[in-house]
């Protein structure tokens, strides 16, 4: 198995120093591996999509735009 180091701030650390039974490296793996799941599947989702980063940047504008007069 390959080490990696990871930085959290102090507080972050502080606190999980309030709970040293947890395994923390094995909550990290879980943490990383659900992350790639994620992005590949929205990698396949996507990958016949025509649309721009910047289509996306816009029409998100416009929702954000709706959902505030809405509220």
């Amino acid at each position: 198995m390959v080490s990696i180091t990871l930085a959290v701030p102090e507080e972050l650390k502080k606190e999980m120093d309030n709970f040293p039974e947890m395994n923390w490296s094995a909550i990290a793996r879980e943490a990383i591996k659900q992350r790639l799941t994620m992005l590949y599947k929205f990698k396949e989702f996507t990958k016949n999509s025509k649309m721009t980063e910047k289509d996306a940047l816009e029409l998100g504008k416009k929702i954000n735009k709706a959902v505030a007069k809405k509220i």
